[in-house]
């Protein structure tokens, strides 16, 4: 079967299939982060261990990055259930090296700011998904200021400026909300345009990627948001 010989119903309950397979997973890689981080912060054993030794916090960190880059270069060559299982993997990792927001920040600015993140995500990735623009060239626009964050911050780790990191976080939120519309965009085209070849393995594995993509941007845009509207705990 392909997208030349389905029906236009079978196309249409193929994409709807994509498309709630991909916020499904999205939803449960958050909510499997949230709770491990959650969990992790009422642990003093646990925080001891992960933030009093740098040792076993960069080796999460070098994981979490592992997992990325093999997950989206290896999608097309490994299992569903590999590509799933390797989604939660990274999923709980995250929680237990993002449990130090709840060391930092109080819980109530935590939750606020999550539900200010869920509704600015929300509204751009429904953008991405209606506009009938093309949003392809804007999407390496954001790409390159993502390298600038990512350059910016480690410059900032040894200049420990406040301002700079302020500046960093509002840029962060432009470049995050640009990327949910534009990776939106681009699950919406590829469901939309090849809706045929997708079967239950390969629909699987396109939706862990999409989720995946989708899960890095909200993350991300909440951790900007955060650094705005977060309360410190001191």
């Amino acid at each position: 079967m392909n997208q030349y010989n389905i029906s236009s119903d079978a196309k249409v309950t193929l994409v709807n299939s994509y498309v709630r397979s991909v916020y499904n997973w999205m939803a449960i890689g958050l909510s499997v982060t949230g709770f491990i981080a959650f969990y992790v912060s009422t642990s003093q054993s646990m925080i001891n261990m992960i933030f009093g030794n740098s040792a076993i916090l960069i080796m999460l960190i070098i994981a979490e990055l592992g997992l990325v880059f093999y997950l989206s270069g290896m999608i097309n060559k490994i299992q569903a259930s590999t590509a799933t299982n390797l989604f939660l993997l990274y999923s709980a990792l995250n929680g237990i090296t993002l449990s130090s927001i709840f060391l930092v920040y109080t819980r109530t600015s935590i939750f606020n700011t999550f539900f200010i993140c869920a509704a600015t995500f929300g509204a751009f990735s429904l953008y991405g998904w209606t506009t009938k623009k093309d949003l392809t060239s804007l999407g390496g626009f954001f790409m390159m200021g993502l390298f600038g964050i990512i350059i910016a911050s480690v410059v900032n780790m040894f200049m420990r400026s406040s301002q700079l990191n302020m500046m960093i976080s509002y840029i962060g939120v432009f470049v995050f909300v640009g990327l949910t519309a534009y990776d939106t965009q681009k699950i919406k085209d590829m469901a939309v345009t090849q809706p045929g070849n997708l079967d239950a393995a390969v629909l699987r594995k396109a939706s862990i990627i999409g989720a995946l993509t989708l899960y890095l941007d909200f993350i991300n845009l909440f951790l900007m948001l955060l650094r705005i509207f977060g309360n410190s705990r001191e």
